[in-house]
């Protein structure tokens, strides 16, 4: 049974020529969607994945925008309108040592130096400078947690497990 892994969600088109609309949650943009790649829309409804390849991207204010070989105009791709894209488990590339995927990040457990269990990261925003890691607190607002070398100390993969040094003003 294949493993997949959400790329992004198509959240409208964009003009006439088959451009699509993306909110990307991938952390290899340029990667996944470099022309050629093999993409799978799913939609609600339908038990089989549309694959199509990419080919063009660009972004545009905070969105990816896609077309796809084949699809041509905005009445080909409007059947696409909130769907899933995703790529199966087989697309993953090895990464440096270091290096995450986000659906290996999400769900780890948050700790501090000290041992005392924070909540769970539920949620990655890229900012541009860093990511930002939202932690889901027991009891309290969601902690919005650098990734940076001062705050990440330890990154435990097999046992879902992240330890942080709290910098002055970082609980509050």
């Amino acid at each position: 049974m294949e493993k997949w892994f959400n790329v992004g969600k198509i959240v409208n088109t964009h003009g006439v020529r088959g451009e699509v609309r993306v909110i990307s949650k991938t952390d290899f943009v340029e990667e996944r969607y470099t022309p050629g790649n093999k993409l799978y829309i799913f939609k609600e409804k339908h038990e089989e994945p549309v694959e199509v390849i990419v080919a063009s991207h660009r972004q545009h204010k905070s969105f990816d925008l896609l077309t796809f070989e084949g699809y041509n105009n905005i009445n080909q791709v409007e059947q696409f309108k909130d769907g899933i894209i995703k790529i199966p488990e087989s697309q993953l590339e090895e990464l440096e040592e270091g290096e995450f995927y986000y659906h290996e990040i999400i769900g780890c457990r948050v700790v501090t130096e000290a041992g005392e269990e924070i909540g769970k990261i539920k949620e990655i925003l890229s900012t541009g400078a860093n990511d930002v890691w939202v932690v889901q607190r027991k009891g309290g607002k969601d902690l919005l947690l650098p990734y940076i070398e001062d705050v990440v100390k330890e990154i435990d993969i097999e046992d879902k497990l992240v330890k942080i040094h709290v910098m002055e003003g970082l609980l509050d």
